[in-house]
Formats: C-alpha cells, structure tokens, sequence
C-alpha cells in the first residue's frame, strides 16, 4: 500500500504564523547581533527584526541615560574633587559612550524615522550593552580607552559602511530627490569637477548614460566626502569641549591654589609677628634681670671700701 503523502501543516502553526508579541519575545532571548542576521529569514522577519533593533537602540539609551544620572548622583559637584572620586573612571566611560552614541544616532536615526531603514548594526547594541554592565558591576574599571576600544572599532566601520554604501541608495528612495540622490530645490555640492560636468552635460541636449553615471559617481564621491567632514567636524567640537572642561578644571584649580597660597601667608604674617613680639619679650627681660644683679654688687663693693680704712687703722693700732 503507498501512503499518501503528508499534508503540509497549515501557515498558522509555524513561527511566522505566531503573534508578533510572541515572535519578539522569543527573539528577545537572542542578542541583537544574531536578530539582525534573522533579517535573512522572509520579509515578516525582517520587519519583526528590524522593530526590534530599533527599540533596542532607543532602550541601550534610555539604559545609558540611567548609568550616567545614577554616578552623576554619587560624584562630587566640584570638577577638581571629582577626578579624586573613586567614579571619575565610570564617570569618564560614560561620557565616551554618550559621545558614540551621539554619533550613531546623528548616523542612523535620520534614515530610521523616515522608515527608510532600522538601526542596522546590532552588534553595536550588543557592545554598548556590555560596556554599561561592566561599568556598572565593576568597582575599579580599566581606563575609558581600552574598555571602549572595541566599541570604537565596530562603530566607526559601521557608520562609514553605512554613509558610503547604503545611504547613497536610501537618498534614492527619499520621495523629492532626483537621478543623483540630491533633494530638488537644495544646492548642488560645490566642486570643480561636479560644475564642468554638468556644464558640460546641459551643453548638450542628449547626455550620454556614459557621463550621467560619471556625474553621479562624483556625486556619490562628494557626498562621502561631506558626510566623512560633518562626522571629523562633530569629533572636533567634542575634543573642543572636552578641552574646555579640563581648562576649565584648571582655572578652578588655580583659583582654589592661589587661595590656599594667600591663606598660608597670612598665616606666616602672623607667626612672624608673634615671634617678633616673643623676642622682644625675651630682651626685655634678660636686660632687667641684668640690672637687679648688678645693683647688689655694687652695694657689697661700696662697704668693702668703707671697711677698708678702718681695717687698716686697726691694724696700725695693734702694731
């Protein structure tokens, strides 16, 4: 007898089929880094997938907020009393933290909110993640640099793929953008190249596919370019401003030192004076002392030589 075949089973009884509140909870014991390789699976997948990374990114933010209010509550108001502080390590490894995920989120969360894409690298989720629960369960951390050096490493390659990659194909996307990806109605990159080409390609009145794609490729090269000065232009302020707290630490530190300074010479003003006042003390004394001793002896010297002649008649008297 030939059995006859399976029926397959119905679409309701597989994953997919599952409440997206159960598929996200599932996937909720994976990391972030494995639920952005699920993308793969079908586009419901995807889209379970890409809502999860994104409300893990604005989670690991919220987390960070916390972290940093939490050590900020413990550490002294003063700046030069704060880098004593037993959290002046955590206090620093946070602040780093803000610094990427500022950059990420100035990255990424353009393109996000125009539901254009999700916050891609989970991987970067999963690294923040650990940074603040190291922070967190460690008393005595290693410094910033080398807790946060492989966060750096993964964030940067991240946000470069993304601007010279993807986001090139995004601004095609955008609903009012032209043939190059640029808005209608915002200037063109200045450029000398860009300008003669297009000259060059409204000269004539049927451009070749040869030069639009020429045009475009310098296009795309411009705007990396751009892209690659905004993000050293908002290191920089970073470092400026990072440089002004610790001028600023500074000024706060001579003011405390020229104070301390005025305070010990007063002080030394005043001993001074106090020891003047006992010297002179001392003088004063010993000269009086000096006199009353003299006085006596020379008492005892006149009544010698009073004696003396009497002594003498007596003396002659006998003889």
């Amino acid at each position: 007898e030939v059995l006859a075949p399976l029926e397959p089973p119905p679409q309701s009884n597989t994953l997919m089929g599952l409440p997206i509140v159960a598929i996200e909870s599932i996937l909720s014991f994976l990391s972030y880094d494995e639920t952005s390789q699920l993308r793969l699976v079908c586009k419901r997948m995807d889209l379970v997938c890409q809502r999860m990374l994104n409300q893990g990114f604005l989670k690991v933010e919220r987390y960070h907020n916390l972290c940093q209010k939490q050590v900020k509550a413990q550490l002294p108001r003063r700046e030069s009393e704060r880098r004593n502080h037993s959290l002046a390590r955590h206090a620093d490894i946070l602040a780093a933290v803000e610094t990427r995920l500022s950059l990420l989120n100035m990255t990424f969360m353009k393109y996000v909110d125009s539901n254009l894409c999700c916050f891609i690298p989970g991987k970067v989720i999963d690294e923040i993640y650990r940074v603040l629960r190291y922070v967190n369960s460690t008393r005595a951390p290693q410094r910033a640099h080398e807790v946060l050096q492989e966060l750096r490493d993964i964030s940067s390659m991240a946000m470069e793929y993304f601007d010279e990659k993807i986001v090139p194909i995004l601004k095609r996307k955008m609903p009012g953008s032209d043939v190059s990806g640029r808005l209608i109605g915002t200037a063109p990159v200045p450029g000398p190249s860009a300008a003669l080409t297009t000259m060059q390609l409204f000269s004539k009145q049927n451009p070749s596919r040869q030069e639009v794609t020429k045009l475009q490729q310098q296009v795309k090269a411009n705007g990396t370019g751009l892209t690659a000065l905004k993000r050293e232009i908002s290191e920089l302020r970073i470092k400026v401003q990072e440089q002004q707290k610790q001028l600023q630490d500074q000024d706060q530190k001579l003011l405390e030192q020229t104070q301390i300074i005025g305070e010990q010479n007063a002080r030394l003003a005043e001993l001074e004076r106090k020891l003047r006042e006992v010297m002179e003390s001392t003088v004063g004394n010993s000269s009086g002392s000096g006199s009353n001793e003299q006085s006596p002896r020379k008492r005892r010297k006149a009544v010698e030589a009073t004696d003396c002649p009497r002594k003498s008649k007596r003396l002659r008297n006998r003889k």
